[in-house]
């Protein structure tokens, strides 16, 4: 049961095949866990651009309804972004999402933010999700939940695993993932991470018009967004509401 944002909905690996057009790292656990032992089932509510309030609102009970073995959730990202946010607060909801979750019975596993310092615009942020990562550990702690450090993913530094957009992973960055969260879960996978192309060397310049680029075609319609009180995934309904078995394409 996969629980959050765009983040675990899968945005970034694209897939015209899949429910809302998109993989991503908890499908592609999912597969993983299907190919080790065929009674796994697996259901996926998540939805870009849902905030912290709107997954415990509409994600956690409907999780519990389901009577899951382990749950994955991961919410805050986008209150995160915000102009104003109350961390403290915002963790502490979250914790007692967690322990609705833990109480159902389930395992549940989660995941501290992306080390954002490097990142134009977006490390404006590191600060906050530095303390949102401390008070997640804590409650990580208090309920024995899973963590996957994602904060510690340096490898993650390198932006051939970042979508054009640069806030959401390319199919490259949701394989690596996948990696990492079986490898918290104890569990062996068949994933082969895809050779990199080589980082192109730019000037100065070069890289002040791509980052024109970019903020002309992501961040501006991003901020837009925000501004209208809009989320792409106002339209959208989960992936999958309801535990099915899926499997990874042949030829990949």
């Amino acid at each position: 049961m996969a629980l959050g944002d765009s983040f675990t909905e899968g945005v970034g690996d694209w897939d015209d095949s899949r429910p809302n057009g998109v993989r991503g790292w908890a499908d592609r656990v999912a597969e993983q866990l299907a190919l080790a032992d065929g009674s796994w089932g697996y259901a996926n509510l998540a939805i870009r651009g849902r905030k912290l309030h709107q997954v415990l609102a509409e994600q956690v009970a409907a999780a519990v309804e389901l009577d899951p073995t382990l749950v994955t959730i991961y919410a805050g990202g986008n209150d995160i972004l915000r102009p104003k946010v109350d961390i403290d607060a915002l963790v502490g909801a979250y914790d007692a999402g967690i322990a609705a979750l833990r109480a159902s019975g389930a395992a549940v596993l989660v995941f501290t933010g992306f080390d954002s310092g490097r990142a134009p615009v977006f490390g404006a942020t590191r600060g906050r999700t530095a303390l949102y990562n401390e008070l997640v550990r804590e409650a990580a702690d208090r309920h024995g939940a899973e963590l996957v450090d994602y904060w510690r993913m340096k490898e993650l530094q390198d932006e051939r695993y970042w979508d054009l957009d640069r806030l959401h992973m390319s199919p490259a960055g949701h394989m690596l993932t996948a990696k990492k969260v079986l490898e918290v879960l104890r569990r062996t996978d068949a994933i082969d991470l895809p050779e990199l192309n080589a980082l192109p060397s730019r000037t100065r310049v070069e890289q002040l018009r791509r980052d024109a680029q970019w903020a002309r075609e992501y961040l501006g319609p991003w901020v837009g967004r925000r501004l209208r009180g809009v989320s792409s995934g106002d339209n959208l309904r989960p992936k999958y509401p309801v535990p099915v078995r899926i499997e990874a394409p042949a030829h990949l």
